[in-house]
């Protein structure tokens, strides 16, 4: 896969997945489960790495901005996620 942007994590709650499954209906499933919880940036396909087994997919989370309805509580806050206190 093409190296991380620091775009991409420049704050706190802004996440790269990099995910690895045995075929690609796999693989979207799982981003689906994301994207149903969370704003995502989602892959519309995946790619096949020559000589090893699988598909891989990237896709971005913001953890900050929840779209399931159910889960507005487990947003992180902005600014201050993963900050000691």
């Amino acid at each position: 896969m093409d190296p991380i942007n620091e775009t991409h994590v420049s704050e706190p709650g802004l996440v790269v997945v990099d995910v690895a499954a045995a075929d690609d209906a796999t693989v979207l499933a799982f981003q689906q489960l994301l994207a149903d919880r969370w704003a995502t940036a989602t892959g519309q396909h995946t790619t096949r790495d020559a000589g090893e087994p699988g598909v891989r997919l990237r896709c971005y989370l913001d953890l900050r901005q929840p779209i399931s309805p159910a889960a507005p509580a487990e947003a992180l806050p902005r600014g201050g996620a993963g900050r000691p206190r």
